[in-house]
């Protein structure tokens, strides 16, 4: 059976028979009928590892979360997603040192999410929010739309985002674009953390 438990880099959810990378959770968001409205129950969203240490968790545990998954690292942050500090200790060690060098301190990982929280989210909306920017300036590994298309910007060129992989390189837009990635995720990526892409993207 397919999930509709695949994220967008626009944080939607999507059904899809596509293999993700990482795997994450926003909370308990299924019932008895499947996945629900809500969109989190809270605000720790953090990026995992699809294995770690032989464990093996189901899907949908009743009251405990709802797996949800993503085609690479790039797209869990446009989506609001952390590395987890457990299974992916090395990932969240260089993320805080680049979350420092951009904005001064490492917080405790709550303010972390309250800080992520408020960059991402749009209040009482179930969606996230999309910003403003030039596609010039934005740094690499951020997800960006631009004339009803998802792109990732890397290494100076625009690779358009399907839940397959990436396409092939393309100019960057100069001019306005709608970032997906928060003002906070940017700055982190700008101060030289690197994400995990997707072999569609590695490969070339």
């Amino acid at each position: 059976m397919t999930y509709p438990n695949r994220v967008q880099p626009d944080g939607t959810f999507l059904a899809t028979p596509a293999r993700g990378t990482l795997t994450g959770n926003r909370g308990v968001l299924h019932d008895g009928n499947g996945i629900g409205a809500a969109r989190w129950r809270h605000r720790a969203w953090v990026c995992c590892e699809l294995s770690y240490r032989g464990r093996w968790r189901p899907i949908m545990p009743s009251g405990r979360w709802t797996a949800l998954f993503f085609l690479d690292e790039a797209v869990a942050m446009a989506a609001g997603h952390r590395p987890c500090g457990q299974c992916r200790r090395a990932d969240y060690k260089l993320f805080s040192a680049a979350w420092m060098r951009a904005l001064g301190t490492w917080p405790d990982p709550k303010a972390v999410d309250r800080s992520l929280h408020t960059s991402r989210a749009r209040p009482g909306a179930r969606l996230l929010r999309t910003h403003d920017a030039m596609g010039e300036a934005l740094p690499d590994g951020t997800l960006f739309r631009h004339e009803g298309q998802d792109f990732l910007k890397w290494s100076g060129h625009a690779y358009r985002y399907s839940p397959d992989g990436y396409g092939v390189a393309v100019p960057v837009p100069n001019g306005r674009v709608w970032a997906l990635t928060c003002p906070v995720m940017q700055a982190v990526l700008a101060a030289g953390y690197c994400p995990r892409r997707h072999p569609s993207l590695i490969a070339r």
